[in-house]
């Protein structure tokens, strides 16, 4: 599940071993919230049914920085957590994972957010969250490392940083100064409904930044809550109510079944790849991973279908690869066994 968890203090990091990697140029600035999950040590259960909890590192912008350099690439994580045993631990792990934490702040006050997450018996997850604040929720726009989100080719983030002040306002500071830098601006908003005052609230919350992303990535469960409850697999409903004139790339994903892709140019579908799932936590973040990998030392697969196309296959098996393994961190893949996956599946 979560691996082997040391901990570590944030002052005992060297200024410049943050897990940089030597390829700043097309560097992946993540930003949201790292927490911890706890999952029950047994599968199909609901959270009052478990016997015992694990601990694994979570929280999706956190887990998309460590796929990144999982593959290769060059990321870091922006993100607050709290000044306890939790929070530095988190450090730790994104800098054992080789990412880039020098922009992660720590809470005097607040703790580390906790989320108990389960899949039970019929496939439903069940999440409850402690949060009431927790760090993430309390970074400050002054707290922002302005020239990591500068650096940044790629700045990926998702929607819970929007929920409550004051990491709303840090939230939109930092998109644009990404933006004003050239940044290619990813989102996935990774909808939580729980952690929202209300469906309104949580629809307003997530479409009040959506025409300012190039690349946004949703599943057909949030397309039919933006739109209301239209029906996710209509290419109309997509491209009328969620395509937007500056948007580069929209992409909807359908768990194993693979996704689908919408430009401005040309649309289309790409199978997934069949495995046995273990446990899905992640699989989205993997997915997203693989994309933004590719894209940041590729940002032509915009224009080019075909190699845009190779580029979602490497996602497809990023989350296939996820699922075959518990917890999201630990599961994330590498980029060896990812192509390994992908030629054992065109052999097939």
């Amino acid at each position: 599940m979560a691996g082997n968890l040391t901990t570590g203090r944030a002052e005992d990091l060297p200024a410049n071993a943050n897990g940089k990697s030597a390829d700043n140029n097309s560097i992946v600035v993540c930003f949201g919230e790292l927490l911890i999950d706890f999952v029950p040590t047994v599968g199909g259960v609901s959270l009052a049914e478990a016997p015992a909890f694990k601990k694994a590192p979570g929280g999706a912008p956190a887990n998309v920085a460590v796929g990144v350099a999982r593959l290769g690439g060059s990321s870091a994580f922006i993100g607050k957590v709290g000044d306890d045993e939790f929070g530095h631990m988190l450090a730790d792990i994104l800098k054992q994972n080789n990412v880039d934490n020098s922009g992660m702040r720590f809470d005097h006050s607040a703790r580390t957010a906790l989320a108990f997450v389960t899949l039970k018996a019929d496939g439903e997850r069940e999440f409850l969250f402690f949060r009431h604040p927790s760090a993430d929720m309390r970074l400050h726009e002054s707290e922002l490392d302005i020239n990591l989100i500068k650096q940044a080719k790629i700045f990926h983030y998702g929607s819970i940083s929007l929920i409550e002040e004051p990491c709303k306002s840090a939230h939109l500071a930092a998109m644009n100064i990404a933006k004003r830098a050239g940044s290619i601006l990813s989102y996935d908003p990774n909808l939580r409904l729980p952690l929202w005052p209300s469906s309104e609230a949580a629809r307003t919350g997530i479409m009040s930044i959506w025409d300012q992303a190039d690349l946004i990535k949703v599943s057909e469960d949030e397309i039919k809550f933006l739109t209301g409850g239209d029906d996710p697999y209509d290419d109309n409903v997509v491209m009328k109510k969620l395509f937007h004139p500056n948007l580069k790339l929209l992409v909807v994903t359908e768990g194993s079944e693979g996704c689908r892709y919408y430009t401005k140019v040309f649309k289309g579908r790409v199978p997934g790849i069949k495995v046995k799932p273990v446990d899905t936590t992640g699989a989205g973040d993997a997915f997203v991973s693989g994309l933004l990998s590719s894209l940041a030392s590729d940002l032509k697969l915009f224009e080019d279908e075909e190699r845009l196309r190779e580029a979602l296959n490497f996602a497809n098996a990023c989350g296939a690869l996820t699922v075959t393994q518990r917890g999201a961190i630990p599961a994330m893949p590498m980029k060896k066994a990812v192509i390994d996956a992908l030629t054992k599946f065109a052999a097939s």
